[in-house]
């Protein structure tokens, strides 16, 4: 009797668990909600940092097994929509990072709390102390990318090339403020561009980072997903 309790005691913990938005079981696949950005919009260039070396970090990211844009599907949509518009004025998107696992964020609390992981400081938080990145906004320690409709993003003109926005992505200082008036007029300009164009399709943007946007009416307001960053987590994947 004692086991069939402790059975169903966990029975019934697992069941709150997944009613509460814990993180998926690693290796689980990802909702059919969820697409590739790429078959979606194959104009929006991509350069999933998280997946190669070049990222504050200085190594790829638990979780990423892939340099792919996943989103849910209203969320790439949007996307689509705002890089469109943008279209009309010479301009494009270019994707950083989409879908964050949850692994990926535990990755990031490690990173914080080791003291010796700093060989990437110069180039993205030379100002900002190292334990005062998740205080000051830059980090979070449940990130809205984990359900799936986040996105940090950038403009390119048609060549492809990058607009100056002031600061590289993932650069954590006050200087990323999207409101900064330590940037010129014409990297403010493109700022507010980027930001109008993917308000007007439902995307919500940030106080500290002029890169990061998230879509209000998301599908998933209160999950936090695992699967990795692969094709093959899709439904129908390979």
């Amino acid at each position: 009797m004692r086991r069939l309790t402790a059975a169903l005691w966990l029975v019934a913990l697992l069941g709150g668990l997944a009613a509460s938005g814990a993180p998926a079981a690693a290796g689980a696949r990802a909702p059919d909600a969820f697409v590739d950005l790429a078959d979606v919009a194959p104009g929006i260039r991509q350069e999933i940092r998280y997946a190669t070396r070049d990222n504050f970090t200085g190594r790829v990211v638990d979780g990423y097994r892939e340099p792919v844009c996943l989103l849910t599907r209203d969320a790439a949509l949007a996307l689509r929509r705002a890089h469109r518009a943008l279209g009309e004025r010479g301009f494009g998107l270019l994707v950083y990072d989409c879908y964050r696992p949850r692994r990926a964020v535990e990755s990031f609390l490690r990173w914080a709390d080791d003291p010796d992981a700093t060989g990437r400081r110069e180039e993205f938080y030379p100002r900002v102390p190292k334990d005062r990145l998740f205080d000051e906004g830059y980090l979070a320690e449940r990130s809205g990318h984990s359900r799936g409709s986040a996105v940090d993003v950038t403009l390119v003109r048609r060549s492809g090339r990058q607009v100056d926005m002031g600061t590289g992505f993932d650069f954590f200082d006050p200087r990323s403020a999207p409101s900064s008036d330590d940037v010129d007029d014409e990297q403010r300009e493109a700022r507010a561009l980027l930001r109008a164009a993917l308000t007007a399709e439902g995307f919500a943007p940030v106080d500290t980072e002029w890169w990061h946007f998230a879509l209000d009416d998301e599908p998933f307001p209160r999950r936090q997903f695992d699967f990795p960053v692969d094709r093959s987590a899709l439904s129908g994947g390979r």
